[in-house]
């Protein structure tokens, strides 16, 4: 069953990087989003490797270390990897499947082509990452 337009737009609704955009720029970006399955005990991505996508689970679990120890992501372990989408950084954390799990996937050269393709979506995103990169918002 492949994952529904609706349910990529509220994943992406709930994704800091893509909380000030509307329901059509979030549309958008769904629109780019590939659905991949992801069999238990297979990593998503790796500590230390360049990020080149952003991840948003639908249906399964993960685990998340940073060298070695468990930790919890941000909001949940529902989406990661969005600062790929901008940057070449190295992954700050390994995500692993724990269970089977289907999920969907943004990669950086199709996010890159939807930002050419929809300027007003630049200065959302920025002003979002704005804020996340912000240690005191506002002050």
């Amino acid at each position: 069953m492949r994952i529904r337009k609706d349910v990529k737009i509220e994943l992406l609704r709930r994704t800091p990087l893509f909380s000030n955009c509307s329901k059509r720029e979030l549309a958008a970006i769904a629109g780019i989003a590939d659905e991949i399955h992801i069999p238990a005990g297979q990593d998503f991505i790796r500590q230390g490797e360049r990020g080149r996508e952003f991840f948003a689970v639908v249906d399964g679990t993960v685990s998340v270390r940073r060298n070695g120890r468990r930790v919890q992501l941000k909001g949940g372990a529902e989406f990661f990897g969005e600062m790929a989408l901008l940057t070449e950084t190295p992954r700050s954390a390994t995500v692993t499947a724990t269970s089977p799990v289907r999920a969907f996937v943004i990669t950086r050269p199709a996010f890159t082509g939807l930002l050419r393709d929809l300027p007003q979506l630049q200065l959302k995103v920025l002003h979002s990452l704005a804020e996340r990169l912000a240690p005191d918002a506002g002050v």
